[in-house]
């Protein structure tokens, strides 16, 4: 049984205590009756149920909990079990074309990784930097390498969502390759540009605005859905509904970079809260301790999250 007023000071004000834990730790914090459950990978909980023990212990004798304290002892635990964390993220999931290994490089990336492995449709939401779209696209080179899927399609909204290409100087592929580049940087690196290009000659690898989806159906193929907050509410729709026999789908976006015209809804939005309950589907929500670009990166989208919550 636990100390009611004690789990309260432990949560925080509005929850924001056991947020924290939850975002960096990737736990889950609950109270059932009476009794505080932490749900999540088997040695990450061991992990936190000891941070949670320690943290109580601090609020006995001081009946509070500020968040410098919360955040030392969250650094002294991670610092303190670097090695056990490492070994959690020590799974090869490809190479690259020089011969990197890829591996998950913070506890959201490996619970993100096998949120893949366990579901046919996937959304990663989170802030640039996460790996969301690189990892998506090295679990389907993966997954097309073992012959588990006989194509990749790679896919994202053009030109804002309106994917009004028409006005465009070049030809076709003039024009829309500058919204697919981010794309082909990241085949390029893992395949390298002579396999790349032997599979697109064969179409076993596709890359192509959103609005070429309408009308298919996407069988045994690894599709992901890139920038899908500038998705409409009708484009989402079309995405989802593509999706054929022995497919898997990656849906990638970032909920605070919707560059939608005025009064158009974001569909990767709505389709957070009309599809959380469906059996199959899964959401994995990276934080900014999962962001693996330059420190500073990290310390800016949290700048920003902080002047955004006080206005």
């Amino acid at each position: 049984m636990t100390n009611p007023d004690e789990i309260s000071i432990l949560f925080g004000n509005l929850d924001n205590n056991r947020k924290y834990i939850q975002e960096r730790f990737k736990v889950k914090l609950k109270l059932r009756d009476d009794n505080l459950i932490i749900d999540g990978d088997e040695v990450v909980v061991s992990l936190v149920t000891t941070l949670v023990k320690d943290l109580l212990n601090q609020i006995k004798k001081d009946n509070k909990l500020d968040f410098q304290t919360l955040k030392y002892h969250s650094d002294m635990l991670q610092k303190e079990n670097k090695d056990i964390i490492k070994g959690l993220l020590d799974e090869v999931i490809a190479s690259t074309a020089n011969g990197k290994p890829i591996k998950p490089k913070t506890l959201g990336q490996k619970d993100y990784i096998q949120k893949i492995k366990d579901n046919d449709i996937v959304f990663g939401i989170g802030p640039a930097g996460t790996g969301k779209t690189y990892l998506a696209m090295a679990m389907a080179i993966k997954a097309f390498k073992n012959n588990e899927v006989n194509r990749i399609i790679l896919t994202r909204p053009a030109v804002e969502a309106g994917e009004s290409l028409g006005f465009l100087p070049g030809d076709l592929q003039e024009k829309v390759d500058p919204y697919l580049r981010p794309l082909y940087d990241a085949l390029f690196e893992i395949l390298g540009f002579d396999h790349y290009q032997t599979f697109v000659e064969k179409g076993l690898i596709e890359v192509a605005p959103l609005a070429y989806m309408r009308g298919r159906t996407l069988d045994n193929a690894y599709v992901i859905l890139d920038e899908a907050q500038n998705t409409t509410y009708e484009q989402m729709k079309m995405f989802l509904t593509r999706l054929g026999y022995g497919s898997k789908a990656i849906i990638t976006g970032d909920r605070t970079q919707v560059d939608l015209p005025r009064g158009k809804n974001s569909g990767l939005i709505a389709a957070i809260n009309i599809l959380k309950d469906v059996k199959g589907i899964s959401f994995m929500e990276f934080s900014s301790y999962d962001i693996v670009r330059h420190p500073l990166v990290q310390r800016i989208i949290d700048a920003y999250d902080n002047y955004e919550d006080k206005k």
